[in-house]
């Protein structure tokens, strides 16, 4: 066990170095081997990648594994962490990313930045701040040691909201009158990203404890799946860089442009929502996950949209894939200030 242990945390102490390798990987693939996210394209549903899908749900399932119902029947005893969610997801995010976006779009960057590109780049970083984490806060979570039933009761209340809110908000910060979102694709997120997962891993969890007991499959079984997470995160770079290498190559200082204001906002979020944890007496297993729920960004839904809205090759759709560029290297960072922070707040879980 104690070796098991080593090579997990070798593994993920580099874990920054391996997001990187794959990024580059992924644009190499997309480069010189074209044919492989072309046929990968074609495997879709309401614009949502199958092989991506899979991906993600070999990143969330062992998470959805340690769900203990008995525990998420206790989250309503204490909402302050559900309240912080949702006021920082949906009453703070989509303003601040407008705001932070367009002052850097349009004032900072207006020497190297058209009006009319800064518009649609907007549009882009408009489109992932009004779409929170869905399905990528189980790995931060998870790295956080983040109470897995209290995050899925935040990430499943989330997924309401966004049915509701995500296209007014649109609408209203952008002023555009006829944005057409695709209702399937948000539907199909929520089933592909978190029905489906969650319904495997309370099959696997009952199961493997009426067969074996609680102890195995807390002791042994959950730790057969300790690398799973974090290799299905970098195989899903992987896909999603090779699947918008055109889109990348083209434009590196304007990426570069994107990244700044996309990087402040994540920062600004994350410690927004975890200082307001902190000041609520919250426990670090339920601020964690709040912090990064914010942070993160749906951008499987925000690249689905601006490809529906502007086009596969088209500055929106640019905007959202820099957002995925930026997302896991600034998260990674986020991961390590509050596990070196987890001191602040105090112990035990939030289900007690």
């Amino acid at each position: 066990m104690s070796r098991q242990k080593s090579d997990i945390s070798f593994f993920n102490r580099y874990l920054t170095v391996w997001v990187f390798l794959c990024m580059i990987a992924g644009v190499l693939i997309g480069r010189f081997l074209p044919a492989v996210p072309e046929l990968l394209n074609t495997l879709t549903v309401a614009g949502i990648s199958i092989p991506i899908a899979i991906l993600i749900w070999i990143m969330i399932y062992p998470m959805m594994m340690k769900v203990d119902f008995q525990s998420v029947k206790q989250v309503g005893k204490n909402p302050k962490g559900l309240l912080v969610t949702w006021v920082v997801n949906w009453l703070i995010k989509p303003f601040t990313m407008y705001g932070i976006a367009s002052f850097f779009l349009f004032v900072v960057f207006k020497g190297f930045i058209t009006p009319e590109l800064a518009t649609e780049y907007l549009a882009g970083a408009v489109l992932l701040g009004a779409a929170p984490c869905t399905a990528m806060v189980f790995v931060w979570s998870t790295l956080t040691k983040g109470n897995p039933a209290y995050t899925v009761v935040q990430v499943a209340t989330n997924d309401l909201i966004i049915l509701i809110a995500f296209i007014p908000i649109v609408k209203f910060l952008l002023g555009v009158s006829n944005v057409s979102v695709p209702y399937g694709t948000l539907f199909i997120s929520v089933f592909l990203f978190v029905v489906v997962p969650l319904a495997g891993g309370i099959f696997t969890r009952v199961n493997m404890i009426k067969r074996k007991g609680q102890e195995y499959f807390e002791q042994t079984f959950i730790h057969k799946f300790d690398n799973v997470t974090t290799i299905g995160l970098l195989l899903t770079l992987v896909l999603i860089f090779a699947s918008q290498t055109e889109v990348i190559l083209p434009n590196p200082l304007h990426i570069l442009l994107i990244a700044v204001p996309l990087t402040i906002q994540t920062f600004f979020i994350f410690f927004l929502a975890y200082f307001a944890s902190k000041l609520l007496k919250l426990p670090y297993d339920v601020a964690a996950p709040a912090g990064m729920i914010g942070a993160s960004n749906f951008f499987e839904l925000a690249v689905a949209v601006a490809i529906a809205l502007f086009g596969t090759t088209s500055p929106a759709a640019l905007a959202t894939t820099v957002g995925v560029l930026t997302e896991v290297p600034v998260m990674l960072t986020l991961v390590k200030i509050a596990n070196g922070t987890k001191k602040w707040f105090r112990e035990g879980r939030s289900d007690r």
